[in-house]
């Protein structure tokens, strides 16, 4: 059976055989090219010299482009920053209608207070006290004004959101701790300051049932030295606690 014929065309496509084995033959001009395309593609995909070299200003440089001659542009209007949209303005601010008010905006609990003390201690102790009389560490070296007691009667009667301001803000000589202190810490110690006035202010109508005035001193089981801490005794029970009944 003859399988193969020889076709003498002078057509570029014309087939070279027949059944399973013809196939068509492209002219070789075009097959160049489309080669030569895809090269040229390739070389200037990689090409990195515009990613590497580009147009840019160097930070708060002078720039021809705008009026300005600023090349550091202002925010657009309106612009909000994720996780600053401030939209409690009390919480953010302290203020109600420009006037300061005298809420915590959110409930004071035992976890308030002991990260509020924590604050206190760090930020506010060093020139208030740890009792908030004023006479702190920095006032006694030598400080040129020392700071007022949050016991006297003004700062008794002062609304939290006036703390809350001068925290922000400053006051006086005092710088403000806006960058130190978040938002939610400046209420915290604002919290602790409020159990610190009570504290140092309380009558004994206002002490819990049950609780002596002044409190009894710790019992130590080791008194400790000066390289070893003392050691408090366990508690017991209360003399009435360790009569039982006959």
């Amino acid at each position: 059976m003859k399988r193969f014929r020889q076709v003498i065309s002078g057509g570029g496509n014309a087939p070279v055989a027949t059944g399973a084995f013809a196939r068509p033959v492209e002219r070789s001009s075009t097959a160049v090219s489309f080669a030569a395309l895809l090269l040229l593609i390739a070389l200037t995909s990689a090409c990195r010299i515009d990613m590497h070299v580009q147009p840019r200003e160097n930070p708060l440089s002078r720039s021809d482009f705008f009026t300005d001659k600023r090349s550091a542009r202002p925010l657009v209007e309106g612009t909000v920053a994720r996780g600053q949209l401030h939209d409690d303005t009390y919480f953010y601010t302290g203020k109600i209608g420009g006037n300061p008010g005298d809420v915590i905006p959110f409930p004071v609990t035992k976890e308030v207070l002991e990260r509020g003390q924590e604050r206190f201690n760090i930020f506010c102790a060093p020139c208030h006290s740890r009792v908030g009389d004023g006479n702190g560490f920095v006032p006694s070296r030598g400080f040129s004004k020392r700071p007022p007691s949050f016991h006297i009667e003004r700062l008794e009667k002062a609304p939290a959101g006036y703390f809350f301001d001068v925290i922000s803000n400053g006051y006086g000589i005092m710088p403000d701790y806006a960058s130190q202190i978040p938002v939610r810490d400046r209420w915290n110690i604002i919290a602790y300051v409020r159990a610190l006035q009570l504290s140092q202010n309380a009558k004994i109508a206002d002490v819990p049932a049950g609780q002596k005035i002044p409190s009894e001193p710790p019992k130590f089981r080791e008194p400790g030295s000066g390289a070893t801490s003392p050691m408090l005794a366990p508690e017991t029970k209360s003399e009435e606690m360790k009569e039982e009944p006959k």
